[in-house]
């Protein structure tokens, strides 16, 4: 493991298994290896509505366990910025994965909806509340926070009016949360580029 520091507060953003959950891991790592009297707190944002899921989320589990037998993790689909609150003391490091999964359930929850009715969606622009309590959230943390999110805005534009809407609220959600952030890194195959902060 190279050497990293670990700041106040870093978002990485990154696309499908470009190394963003990995270099989370790795700045706990070195968070917990740096005294015995620090702590991590993971909050998953994940929900399992089906057994693929279900079983990728025990998968992380298990190696999230092997890798870092020091961490406790939480489980908050929803209600982010309260736990970021709840579990920051000036002594343990917060990781949040993921914002990408925060937002789908928040725009589009997965309850079952009731025969022949559409699942209910929240309005992008009545997020707006939300996404400042966030950024409020890491301004007021106690200890270190590390959030991870998906950068899926490179691509050409989507055709569902949904998708669309999803995609551009992602992107007003991670630039809110950048600049919350004393850095920003850009996670592409395994390999972080600064994009703020110091390296």
């Amino acid at each position: 493991m190279t050497n990293m520091s670990v700041v106040r507060s870093e978002l990485i953003l990154g696309g499908q298994r470009s190394g963003k959950s990995r270099r989370a891991e790795r700045l706990a790592q070195a968070w917990l290896a740096d005294s015995p009297d620090h702590g991590a707190v993971f909050i998953a944002t994940a929900q399992a509505w089906d057994d693929e899921m279900r079983e990728r989320i025990a998968c992380h589990q298990r190696d999230r366990a092997e890798r870092l037998p020091g961490m406790v993790t939480v489980e908050e689909p929803l209600h982010l910025a309260q736990a970021i609150a709840q579990h920051s003391r000036s002594s343990t490091l917060v990781v949040v994965d993921c914002l990408t999964l925060w937002l789908t359930n928040r725009l589009m929850p997965a309850e079952r909806p009731a025969e022949n009715s559409r699942p209910k969606e929240t309005p992008a622009h009545d997020l707006s509340g939300d996404i400042a309590v966030i950024s409020g959230a890491i301004h007021g943390a106690a200890g270190p926070v590390v959030l991870v999110s998906n950068e899926i805005g490179l691509g050409v534009i989507p055709m569902g009016r949904e998708t669309r809407a999803f995609v551009d609220a992602l992107g007003w959600l991670n630039q809110d949360v950048a600049g919350a952030c004393e850095r920003v890194t850009l996670m592409a195959a395994g390999l972080p580029l600064t994009l703020k902060g110091s390296p």
